[in-house]
């Protein structure tokens, strides 16, 4: 790690990495793409809890990635478009909403911030950004105008994501030994990925921003967007800490000992 751009271009930087990385998660056990085509649901059990029915609603996912979570959601009736700047992982994308049937599915390649540009007019009942996607943008009020922009009158923004707090915790998951406030781009040059972590990868480098819950909490406020929730959770995907316990698909610290916030989501809408 090093905390200052090996590129200047942080976008073409992580783009080189994200496409990389396209064939890598198509093939592995962490997304379980047979498994998914054959029925099985790629969202957290929180998220259509606090997201409600989107029968026959639209639906944007931002920074979509593969697609499954998106796919996820046109299997309970949503009219889903994705979007993500890597043009292999749409192409993915495309090819498993064939796969399974998802024929209204839609999927663009463009970058977020160019978002509304790309999907003009169209705006939607419901934007949805998932997790693992904040942290590769380093400006959130942009974000949140460019996700507001695509509300329609009456519908609603909703973020799951992992907690910024949760990142500032050592290896135990107990000290705190990084700076909650730092807002510098933070360069990683690491092999592998998430799912793969020996996997050969020639785009190694990315370039990363932590955003705080005020501020992200302000920047919707700003675009003009209600918050509904901001919901703190207890668990989080991965074994983010060595004393976290795993329970199904769920990680958390074991019972009787302190919690801190390891995931966290909002909706927040957008008045008629």
């Amino acid at each position: 790690m090093t905390s200052t751009p090996a590129s200047a271009d942080w976008r073409a930087v992580n783009r080189a990495n994200w496409d990389e990385r396209v064939p890598i998660h198509v093939s592995s056990d962490f997304y379980d793409v047979p498994g998914f085509v054959a029925g099985k649901d790629a969202l957290r059990d929180f998220e259509p809890a606090e997201v409600g029915d989107v029968a026959d609603k639209t639906l944007l996912h931002l920074q979509c990635h593969i697609g499954l979570d998106t796919l996820s959601w046109a299997r309970r009736g949503a009219v889903v478009t994705g979007l993500d700047f890597s043009e292999p992982a749409v192409d993915a994308a495309r090819d498993l909403a064939e796969r399974i049937g998802a024929d209204s599915a839609r999927f663009v390649a463009a970058d977020v911030y160019d978002a509304v540009q790309a999907l003009a007019p169209r705006t939607f009942d419901i934007v949805y950004t998932g997790l693992g996607a904040l942290c590769w943008l380093p400006d959130i009020r942009r974000w949140a105008q460019t996700a507001a922009a695509l509300v329609a009158p009456g519908g609603f923004l909703y973020l799951a994501e992992f907690h910024p707090y949760a990142d500032i915790l050592g290896e135990d998951g107990r000290t705190v030994a990084y700076d909650y406030f730092h807002q510098d781009p933070t360069v990683w040059d690491e092999p592998g990925t998430y799912t793969d972590g020996d996997a050969e990868m020639s785009a190694r480098v990315t370039v990363e921003w932590r955003h705080g819950i005020g501020d992200v909490v302000s920047a919707l406020a700003a675009a003009g967007l209600r918050v509904e929730f901001l919901h703190e959770h207890d668990f989080t995907l991965f074994a983010h800490f060595a004393a976290l316990e795993r329970d199904g698909e769920r990680y958390h610290f074991p019972a009787g000992q302190p919690r801190v916030p390891l995931i966290y989501s909002i909706r927040a809408s957008k008045p008629e």
